[in-house]
């Protein structure tokens, strides 16, 4: 494959960027090409050309946009269960105020039930599955403490929070994704997992 010079990366990325942006408010049934050249200020043929097409556009952003996810949520999570929780949430709250983007794109993966949006999901129900399961055998978790949905509710309570943000946002004082609410945030999640499935 040919390497791209700076100017065709930058507007490689920019068409990246810009497809994310409309990607995830439209969704990609709504979002044209056109649309997608536009907010990057190329032409329709320029994005045709390094994708080829919307769908080839479309795994390119997916691509990405799982990278960064990836990226910010694939290390290992602490072997203390109080750590663990509060480790998820600084993750996901470091997402919301870097990558505000990404985690729109995310849920709008997740509500149109793409297949990605699905692998995701997926991916972080066996992440957190495997984890709570380490935590049953260790004995700090209650002994009748139903371990899928130890796995599933910290999980709803996340992808909620992202999918509903600009709803949210309208309950709070600023935006969510403001450093001081998403502490606040991430301290209501860790209060209520710790007092719900951790033994006294």
């Amino acid at each position: 494959m040919k390497s791209r010079s700076v100017s065709d990366l930058s507007r490689y990325d920019r068409i990246l960027d810009a497809a994310m942006e409309v990607l995830s408010q439209r969704g990609a049934a709504e979002a044209t090409l056109q649309m997608i050249a536009e907010a990057a200020s190329v032409s329709v043929g320029l994005v045709q050309h390094h994708f080829g097409s919307k769908d080839g556009l479309i795994t390119a952003v997916d691509a990405r946009a799982m990278t960064l996810i990836g990226a910010a949520m694939a290390h290992p999570l602490p072997d203390a269960p109080t750590d663990a929780v509060l480790e998820m949430g600084r993750r996901v709250g470091g997402l919301l105020a870097e990558h505000r983007t990404v985690v729109d794109y995310l849920a709008r993966l997740l509500v149109d039930r793409t297949e990605s949006g699905a692998a995701f999901f997926d991916a972080t129900i066996a992440m957190v599955s495997v984890h709570w399961k380490q935590m049953a055998e260790s004995g700090v978790v209650r002994e009748d403490l139903d371990l899928v949905w130890a796995a599933l509710n910290p999980t709803v309570l996340v992808f909620g929070g992202i999918i509903l943000r600009h709803h949210i946002d309208r309950h709070l004082p600023e935006s969510l994704t403001t450093p001081a609410q998403v502490l606040r945030w991430q301290e209501s999640v860790n209060t209520l997992l710790r007092y719900g499935q951790f033994r006294n």
